[in-house]
């Protein structure tokens, strides 16, 4: 097993992961999106095994007034083969590390209300519900 960062070479790699929780998003999409977050040093860290990406994970470090300098997990996903393996268990230990290299006071994540199993998981890690996140289409 080996945790990386991933480069731009390998976003067909990671698509192919990130899709299996992005469901709506298209390849080309993806792509452009991936490119649009370089602005904020969106980094694409994976678990792997070979040359196969088994868990994806999308970061930025980020500051605010309300969570100080943190890590902004966007993407946390396994793929489907390889799930309650512990590989999102040992992601999350590689972040705490990588949020503590990075000088952040926090790690922080938003997942849809319908994720109960996911919440769960995060709670079970030492993560807390601290906020409602609001949507409005323009």
């Amino acid at each position: 097993m080996q945790i990386r960062e991933l480069d731009l070479k390998e976003l067909y790699t990671a698509y192919e992961v990130v899709c299996q929780l992005r469901t709506e998003l298209t390849y080309k999409e993806f792509e452009d999106l991936i490119y649009d977050m370089r602005s904020i040093d969106y980094k694409m860290i994976g678990i792997f095994d070979v040359d196969e990406l088994i868990t994806y994970t999308g970061v930025a470090v980020s500051t605010n007034l309300y969570h100080k300098r943190h890590l902004y997990v966007y993407d946390l996903v396994t793929d489907v083969k390889h799930r309650n393996k512990g590989y999102a268990k040992m992601m999350l230990e590689y972040l705490h590390d990588y949020a503590k290299m990075g000088m952040c006071k926090n790690i922080v994540l938003s997942s849809g209300v319908e994720k109960e199993k996911a919440h769960l998981f995060y709670e079970k890690y030492g993560f807390i519900k601290k906020s409602f996140v609001f949507l409005k289409s323009v």
